[in-house]
């Protein structure tokens, strides 16, 4: 019997395993498929994620983010957002004395991290090589694994993604949609050093984005219709250069830095809200609970608050077993799930679903009303420093 069973060891499931390891519950964490590990001599991967100092600040208190960092990460100092030249807006660390906005990590290189991290804990087990074959929920949970063991807890959590076992086999719905267009992930290596900015244009066909990675390594993000994206994918390492060249702003290629193209691929995009995180003896964490437009870059920043916001509720209770203490089976346990981490963070969630498709739909398009209101937006936003500092700390998760 373990207190908390997670199925899924990705970068949320894993840093939530942490924080409970050191509240000195009895973990098991089910993750059938290790990621490989970290080579120095090789490129970098398509999955990067731009993790923001909030979330920085909860790794290095679960003890991840030394390892982290010891492999390797891109911080950013400078972010920049324009429909054209004339009209945008320039955000700096300086300006809201930071060393850094935030920092590019490859997806896989903050699950190691964690994984790293997770070794020192004796009450945690890491269950790799098999699947979950069958979930049965009562006062507890049991779970079925492809070898024939079964594994018993109080809590079941879902930190398993999008298609969540967890999720489906408590019998919580979803509302949400798949959006009308896709995003391509192109890894470029550049000629020169990459600068630490990263930067956003808008275009009736979609955004297009710039991530500046570790040395000359950077990640371009190009929206567009499914079919258009699937033609540029076909496209040789050549004829694909000069698709960006053409489509992608000249900020690319600024005092002539060059590049090649090292990889690419197209990932769906979709919106996805549990109607609950916290069903019977089950809770939801990460994408297993929401996933959102991925445009500013908010959907493993907001897994790692569900984490922090998660972790705050158990640190009142104590391990199975333990004397004088709040059990976890209790049903205050449940009603305090619910009331200080499911409706908190379903209610932050949602708002940041919510503007980031407002932030889409008026950037994304041609209608020259709109137009005329976007780009005023970003000349006056330009202007005025306290305002664009108060929405430049939210947006890397200072308030």
């Amino acid at each position: 019997m373990v207190d908390f069973c997670i199925n899924g060891g990705g970068m949320v499931g894993a840093a939530l395993a942490l924080g409970l390891a050191q509240q000195q519950f009895k973990v098991a964490v089910i993750e059938p498929y290790l990621p490989a590990p970290f080579n120095a001599e090789k490129g970098p991967d398509l999955r990067v994620s731009a993790i923001s100092e909030a979330s920085v600040t909860l790794l290095k208190a679960l003890g991840a983010w030394e390892h982290i960092a010891a492999m390797r990460v891109k911080p950013y100092t400078g972010l920049s957002v324009w429909d054209d030249p004339a009209h945008r807006t320039d955000f700096t660390a300086q300006s809201i004395d930071m060393p850094q906005l935030g920092f590019f990590v490859e997806n896989r290189l903050l699950q190691l991290g964690c994984h790293h991290a997770l070794k020192q804990f004796d009450n945690v087990e890491l269950i790799t090589g098999q699947t979950v074959q069958d979930i049965q929920l009562t006062n507890t949970a049991k779970v079925s694994l492809s070898n024939g063991r079964t594994i018993e807890a109080s809590w079941l959590v879902g930190a398993d993604g999008a298609n969540s076992q967890v999720r489906k086999a408590a019998g919580i719905g979803t509302t949400g949609w798949q959006y009308a267009q896709q995003a391509m992930g192109i890894t470029i290596k550049m000629e020169n050093a990459v600068e630490p900015v990263t930067w956003q244009q808008f275009t009736s066909s979609g955004p297009k984005a710039f991530l500046p990675m570790f040395d000359n390594f950077a990640s371009l993000v190009w929206y567009d219709s499914p079919d258009e994206l699937k033609r540029i994918k076909s496209l040789k390492a050549n004829q694909l250069e000069s698709e960006i060249l053409k489509t992608f702003p000249d900020e690319l290629t600024r005092n002539g830095n060059s590049f090649s193209v090292i990889d690419k691929a197209i990932f769906p995009l979709t919106r996805a809200h549990a109607n609950h995180y916290v069903k019977g003896c089950c809770a939801l964490v990460g994408d297993a609970a929401h996933t959102i437009n991925p445009l500013a870059g908010q959907g493993v920043n907001l897994g790692f608050k569900d984490v922090e916001t998660f972790l705050s509720v158990c640190a009142e209770f104590k391990p199975f077993g333990s004397d004088n203490a709040l059990s976890l089976t209790d049903k205050v346990f449940s009603q305090r799930l619910i009331s200080n981490y499911e409706k908190p963070r379903k209610r932050d969630n949602l708002v940041m679903m919510t503007a980031m498709d407002g932030f889409y739909t008026l950037f994304s398009n041609d209608v020259a009303p709109i137009k005329w209101i976007r780009n005023q937006l970003l000349s006056v936003a330009q202007r005025i420093e306290p305002a664009k500092q108060e929405v430049l700390k939210y947006a890397i998760g200072l308030r």
